[in-house]
């Protein structure tokens, strides 16, 4: 429940006809799920912060590389956490603006399907793809 309303299933989006695509419920449930993402992201964060700061001393070097090994783990870890975190940001943004859910290249309809698995997703799947394709086949 989100402001007293119940929020749709996946189920339930899915079912839901074309002409309904990204009305206020279907913007609601991504809105916070987005939200949770979010949450979640700044929470881990703040417990990387932490855990670093516990420096323990370790004489012997064998544990001490294994636990710089798993800081550097920890830290690329959270730093796809970081870019991932801008990317539900600028989520929140593009539904606030109404153009979450569009393609920033066709302005096509990206898709339930699509949005449940990738709630970030900015393009549609064919964009997608072709974006891919042209990476391979060009490079960046």
């Amino acid at each position: 429940m989100v402001n007293g309303r119940r929020l749709p299933s996946e189920e339930q989006l899915l079912k839901m006809s074309d002409a309904s695509y990204m009305n206020d419920e279907q913007l609601a449930f991504f809105k916070y799920r987005l939200q949770r993402m979010e949450q979640e992201l700044l929470a881990n964060a703040g417990e990387t912060t932490e855990h670093l700061r516990e420096t323990v001393i370790v004489p012997d070097p064998a544990d001490r590389a294994t636990i710089e090994e798993e800081h550097a783990l920890e830290l690329r870890t959270r730093d796809r956490e970081r870019k991932l975190l801008k990317k539900v940001q600028s989520a929140l943004q593009r539904i606030e603006s109404g153009e979450y859910g569009y393609c920033e290249e066709t302005g096509d309809p990206i898709g339930i399907p699509r949005l449940l698995a990738r709630p970030t997703a900015t393009l549609s799947l064919e964009a997608q793809q072709r974006r891919e394709l042209k990476q391979k086949l060009f490079g960046d």
